[in-house]
């Protein structure tokens, strides 16, 4: 299994980064997490668009859904398309959010280009993958997600404030992309985002191989996120998230 980081910025694109997107593949098979506003552009590095297999969507903030906008133009009016319906694993509303997005009625909306299956918590096989769902605290319905392929697993926090579910999603899990949106400062909101403290705690009770800080927001200064993870108790590899970064998981 291999994992590339395609956008890693929390909020709106950075500089140097589109909005959240992972890219996983094994055994020919293509598995988009999150697909946020500028990432379609570098997804293009690293696949070509017409041979992505399925997409996942933690939840329907624009950073992390809206570029499935622009998808819809590549798969519908493409010289070399149409392509075919697409599998979007995403909470219910997604047709229609994504629908009112794009500037189309709710019928026939994007279901001419993307088959949703509406996600709960639990396991699904999608392609090769196994992937286990598990619901993160944030305002809207979020989840996160576990993708396990031949004896490796990458858990994916989505958006959360702190959660238990996600220690349990990420239990022994050889890479977590967590995100780490704040500071460590007085005051933040609860039950909306992690700072980077609160993400390798949370590494530390999973047991997970190596952390890393994604969600990224442009406006902070990311060597304190990675400052304030050190102080978390997590002594495993802690990175931070940059776009264009491979792991390779066997």
């Amino acid at each position: 299994m291999k994992l590339t980081i395609v956008g890693c910025s929390g909020s709106f694109p950075g500089p140097d980064s589109p909005s959240s997107c992972y890219l996983l593949e094994a055994e020919g098979f293509r598995l988009v997490l999150d697909l946020g506003n500028g990432a379609l552009g570098a997804l293009q590095r690293h696949a070509d668009l017409a041979d992505i297999d399925a997409i996942c969507l933690s939840h329907l903030h624009a950073d992390h859904c809206l570029d499935v906008c622009a998808y819809h133009v590549v798969r519908t009016y493409s010289p070399y398309g149409p392509f075919g319906r697409l599998p979007v694993y995403a909470p219910a509303d997604a047709p229609r959010r994504l629908a009112a997005a794009y500037g189309m009625p709710d019928e026939p909306g994007l279901d001419t280009t993307f088959a949703f299956h509406a996600l709960s918590p639990g396991t699904l096989r999608i392609g090769p993958f196994d992937v286990t769902v598990a619901p993160m605290n944030h305002p809207v319905e979020t989840y996160g997600f576990r993708v396990s392929y031949g004896g490796a697993s990458v858990a994916y926090s989505g958006d959360t404030g702190e959660c238990p579910e996600l220690v349990n999603l990420a239990k022994d899990a050889d890479v977590l992309l967590c995100e780490a949106s704040f500071i460590d400062e007085p005051g933040l909101p609860a039950d909306l985002h992690l700072n980077g403290r609160q993400a390798a705690e949370h590494a530390a009770r999973a047991g997970v191989g190596t952390l890393v800080l994604t969600h990224l927001v442009p406006w902070y200064d990311r060597r304190r996120i990675l400052d304030d993870a050190g102080r978390g108790g997590f002594t495993g590899r802690i990175q931070l998230a940059r776009s264009g970064a491979v792991y390779d998981l066997g």
